[in-house]
């Protein structure tokens, strides 16, 4: 039987609400957690839910960068974080290493999407070999073979030539390679203000509104302009 031509737009998923988005976020122990933390702040407060997960590692990371301590147990975690960043009431879920009857170790449940960051060069290579030897790496493989939106935030300089290749193989199936290069032409004043560039282009790849900077044209008053070099020598 015929089928009837019909609108391709009908057919294209209308994107979700923030409200309506359930992110996973994993921190690991590469350095940068203060991206990490600052992504968990603003999804909370555009109104996403939340999954964290976290690595051994990243709990020392995050005492030694930011003096915050996450303990082993994950509901202290979620109790502390959730009251720091001003979290609803099961906003954010907090998920142990090996926890593996949690939600996003199931293709039956996956997130909208999922952002490593910070992320290590152990994570990413587990996950371009499709291992899952923990949560983080179980939940990544999920999400890649669900279709959903893999974010990588490799913290990381300079990059090996095996980095970039794995960099590559998952870029080809689909991942984002985010490293956390901030740029300066809004000139930032603080470090908080690099931080928020960076969490900025993590927000737009997962089509969440935010108001961390301005866009660039959309602030040139606020912009010097550099005169053209003068054509006499």
């Amino acid at each position: 039987m015929p089928v009837d031509n019909q609108d391709s737009s009908a057919l294209t998923p209308t994107p979700l609400p923030s409200a309506h988005k359930t992110i996973a976020v994993a921190l690991t122990g590469a350095s940068g957690m203060p991206y990490g933390l600052r992504l968990v702040e603003c999804l909370l407060s555009a109104g996403c839910r939340v999954w964290l997960l976290y690595s051994q590692v990243a709990q020392i990371v995050a005492r030694q960068e930011m003096d915050v301590a996450l303990p082993a147990r994950p509901e202290e975690v979620q109790a502390q974080l959730g009251a720091r960043f001003k979290a609803a009431p099961g906003q954010l879920r907090v998920f142990g290493r090996e926890e593996w009857f949690a939600p996003p170790a199931s293709g039956s449940n996956p997130p909208d999407a999922m952002v490593v960051c910070p992320c290590t060069m152990g994570t990413l290579a587990s996950i371009a070999a499709g291992l899952a030897g923990n949560l983080i790496e179980r939940a990544a493989d999920v999400v890649i073979k669900e279709g959903r939106k893999l974010i990588l935030v490799p913290r990381e300089t300079p990059f090996s030539a095996l980095h970039l290749e794995n960099m590559l193989r998952l870029a080809r199936m689909g991942v984002v390679i985010l490293p956390p290069n901030p740029g300066f032409y809004h000139h930032p004043k603080t470090v908080d203000d690099l931080v928020d560039f960076v969490v900025a282009r993590i927000l737009d790849q997962l089509a969440v509104p935010h108001a961390l900077m301005a866009r660039w044209g959309e602030a040139q008053a606020a912009v010097d302009v550099v005169p053209a070099p003068s054509s006499q020598q």
